[in-house]
């Protein structure tokens, strides 16, 4: 669904269409599609599938969080490998649905390229900081009750300020399933191997970067899925 919505909205901001008719300007078609990613990912971390699983539908997120103590390792590599065919499965079917439009050029299934002159090295580290920001931040809001509800939000948040601001330089990708089933649609696979490990780099070393600043705060994901520790819903706790 990520990828699936994520390709239509490239499709109709950057592709052919009465919005890039109109809003020719890269950096604010960039911030309209910013806006708009990070209501989807709010969107799909705060329904039924995102609540049920823990929304991560980023494999960095999946890594952090069994970094933080609180997801299964032996769940990581299912969750990781279902992140990789769903993106690839969403941007098929945007092809699908949207033809021409959304497989060729300047669309090609919302595939991400670096600027002009980037190096893997400068790309490598401007994504694994990126995400070693996000990770932090989501990691700090969920060690506390009353900023943890707030986490959906906040995710959408930063990867639509990143997709604004990174947009023209790395890409703002920040999600290695966001890239890979691009990639693998479109037969585009420079920098792939950048944008599918820097992110899961960064996230590690924020997690464990959090870790040492916080050692005796606990990460409270199953807040995200309107629950206690127990299961018990929020509401029946005050």
């Amino acid at each position: 669904m990520l990828l699936f919505g994520v390709t239509t909205i490239v499709r109709w901001v950057m592709g052919p269409s009465f919005i890039s008719d109109h809003v020719d300007r890269i950096h604010l078609q960039l911030l309209i599609v910013g806006a708009a990613v990070g209501l989807l990912i709010a969107a799909l971390i705060v329904s039924r599938p995102g609540r049920t699983s823990g929304g991560h539908i980023n494999p960095a997120i999946s890594l952090a969080m069994w970094r933080f103590g609180v997801f299964p390792g032996v769940s990581v590599v299912p969750y990781v490998l279902a992140q990789l065919i769903g993106s690839v499965l969403g941007v098929l079917l945007a092809g699908a649905v949207w033809g021409p439009a959304a497989k060729d050029p300047p669309v090609a299934y919302a595939v991400l390229q670096p600027g002009a002159g980037w190096t893997a090295a400068e790309l490598f580290g401007a994504e694994a900081v990126s995400m070693g920001v996000i990770v932090y931040l989501v990691g700090f809001f969920l060690q506390a009750p009353r900023r943890a509800g707030l986490v959906p939000w906040l995710v959408g948040l930063l990867i639509g300020g990143a997709i604004a601001l990174l947009g023209t330089t790395t890409g703002g990708s920040v999600n290695p399933a966001r890239q890979f089933g691009p990639a693998v649609a479109s037969r585009q696979s420079s920098f792939l191997w950048v944008y599918l490990l820097a992110p899961m780099v960064g996230a590690l070393i924020a997690a464990f970067a959090l870790d040492r600043v916080n050692k005796h705060r606990t990460v409270l994901t199953h807040r995200l899925c309107g629950t206690e520790e127990d299961g018990a819903p929020l509401k029946e706790r005050g």
